[in-house]
């Protein structure tokens, strides 16, 4: 496990009570490309946080640096710090083991990508990576998964059929029960409803509201209803720069900066 010991001793403190994470001066490079530059904000604990912009602007790119998947590309470098509270510990310190970051912080994708196995192992699978094979332990535990992904009256009665045969929007729940699984403290949702139609979009954005009040949410998406609807901040992204980030309501009523009055409005982007 990432313990508060590895990769804090650079790391100053901060005031941790109502924060999960904290981005400080955040610099991502795709080789000599400068895609993220000087990010800064704060996650607030048990809240979602959209991130909204135009194509190519950074979203998806700052989203991943939260579970280090840039790391499976050479290349790739981050400067700068992401600080998971109240541990203090820099999650893009290289002493920090990149696997145990993604047992912390679990992601949901754009398209549902269910493992080829039963719906019961998929939930499974991360417990079984952390060891646990207790049969009970594990029954009781994917139980809770898929009840909290709102899946498991669908599915309780047929929990050894292929993942395969569910819904997309089966499916995408499915991926959420499997990241809710682990008990991770973050969860990165990357346009977790572009795929699906209006009906399963409406499930899974009742969902997210749902599980924001036990896990911290960081979602990637290009609708802004979408963003108004689920989450209670946003930050709008341009070019690799954080423009503007604030409370919802406010930023979607009152935008501070007029470029991202522009985005809201359809000016541009």
């Amino acid at each position: 496990m990432v313990t508060s010991s590895q990769a804090r001793a650079a790391t100053p403190a901060v005031e941790t009570q109502h924060y999960k994470a904290e981005v400080r001066n955040l610099n991502f490079y795709y080789g000599s490309f400068h895609s993220l530059k000087n990010i800064s904000f704060k996650l607030e604990a048990n809240k979602a946080t959209a991130l909204i912009g135009p194509s190519g602007c950074g979203k998806s790119t700052l989203l991943r640096c939260f579970n280090r998947l840039h790391d499976l590309y050479p290349g790739n470098r981050y400067e700068g710090s992401i600080v998971l509270l109240p541990d203090n510990v820099n999650i893009l310190d290289r002493k920090v083991d990149p696997i145990e970051v993604r047992m912390r912080i679990g992601m949901v994708f754009q398209k549902p990508n269910p493992f080829p196995k039963s719906i019961f192992e998929n939930v499974a699978y991360g417990l079984r990576v952390r060891g646990m094979n207790n049969k009970t332990e594990l029954a009781d535990r994917v139980e809770a998964a898929l009840k909290g992904a709102a899946l498991w009256e669908e599915v309780n009665h047929r929990l050894d059929d292929l993942a395969f045969n569910l819904s997309g929007g089966q499916q995408q729940r499915l991926c959420i029960a499997r990241a809710l699984a682990t008990d991770p403290e973050i969860l990165l949702f990357d346009e977790p409803t572009s795929a699906l139609d209006p009906i399963a979009t409406s499930s899974i954005e009742e969902l997210i509201q749902d599980i924001k009040h036990k896990v911290t949410i960081l979602i990637v998406t290009h609708n802004m209803q979408q963003a108004a609807r689920v989450s209670d901040y946003t930050a709008y992204m341009y070019l690799g720069d954080l423009i503007e980030f604030g409370v919802t309501s406010e930023l979607f009523v009152k935008p501070k900066d007029k470029r991202t009055e522009d985005y809201i409005t359809g000016r541009f982007g």
